[in-house]
């Protein structure tokens, strides 16, 4: 069955290929340790099933040291002129948007496909899967009507990838980290403090401590992902569901989206919020974050009041 291999294998090739081409990028003076950066992930994904726990963990130390050392650099290489560029943009217009909806649209088209031909794709990873096939997809499509030289794509994948830096993995350092918090017990700690300053019997109390728990732990922590299984173990499973007979996926969700609430206003959550300022040179590295706070809030807000009414009928 088609699975996370193939999804993988997609992702370990890609890196492979940007590591090749930033150790051969002449203009960037930090090459070889983009190269490095690069190519410890493509093995991580191709091989990363073989290498075992302490194997992985010596990779994860590895990027760590590269991106930690100063050894990482924007490249230099330009697959088109800016007068190019301007002429291309000119002449597609919004067109240049359409391969980019290829993409969705192959995720759910194949993810309902899949689903129903369970023997051909691992049902869990279906929507894994289709969103791969929509990227190869979308990439044959574009080279069909842009025609550009065969190593286009994977050029300028590796000028957005080095503008975006080391910040690339953090999502998936700081989903690890959740999980590594769960298993040590710290879900277990923040619910006995938890259950000390809900009222006995207050849903509300509870329904405030989960959500706004989430925000806060999001932003210390710089991702949702990394502060669920936290605030899950501690206050969603025992006290929203079991005890007060919440539906999970209800609990699961809109506790995911106050959690996003506090990526909005932190920035520890640098791929989201600094990177973007750094990649428009704004003076103000905070002025992502000042711009959404006023959304963040109201959001986080509104969430509070649908996992009230809406977990608990």
């Amino acid at each position: 069955m088609i699975g996370t291999g193939f999804i993988y294998g997609v992702a370990g090739l890609m890196f492979a290929a940007f590591a090749i081409l930033s150790a051969t990028d002449r203009t960037n003076p930090k090459r070889f340790g983009n190269g490095a950066f690069y190519a410890v992930l493509a093995i991580s994904f191709l091989l990363g099933g073989k290498l075992g726990d302490i194997g992985n963990g010596v990779l994860v130390l590895a990027l760590v040291a590269i991106a930690g050392s100063g050894a990482m650099g924007r490249g230099g290489r330009a697959t088109t002129t800016l007068g190019e560029r301007r002429a291309e943009a000119a002449r597609l217009g919004n067109r240049i948007f359409l391969p980019a909806l290829i993409i969705p649209a192959a995720a759910l088209g194949g993810t309902v496909l899949f689903r129903a031909v369970p023997s051909l794709v691992d049902p869990k990873q279906a929507t894994l899967v289709a969103l791969t096939c929509g990227v190869l997809i979308a990439l044959v499509a574009m080279q069909l009507w842009f025609r550009p030289r065969i190593a286009t794509p994977l050029a300028e994948g590796v000028r957005l990838m080095d503008a975006i830096g080391w910040a690339a993995v953090l999502p998936q350092m700081l989903a690890s980290l959740g999980a590594v918090f769960a298993l040590a017990g710290v879900g277990d700690v923040v619910g006995g403090l938890a259950g000390h300053a809900i009222p006995e019997g207050s849903l509300i109390g509870a329904v405030l401590a989960y959500t706004l728990g989430m925000a806060l732990f999001t932003m210390v922590m710089g991702n949702a992902f990394a502060a669920f299984p936290v605030m899950a173990a501690a206050i969603g499973i025992p006290l929203l569901v079991r005890h007060y007979g919440g539906d999970p996926a209800v609990v699961a969700a809109i506790g995911m989206l106050s959690g996003f609430c506090g990526t909005l206003m932190t920035p520890m959550a640098a791929n989201f919020n600094l990177v973007p300022a750094a990649l428009l040179e704004l003076k103000d590295k905070n002025a992502v974050i000042r711009a959404q706070i006023p959304t963040a809030l109201p959001l986080l807000a509104v969430n509070i009041g649908l996992l009230y009414w809406l977990g608990f009928r």
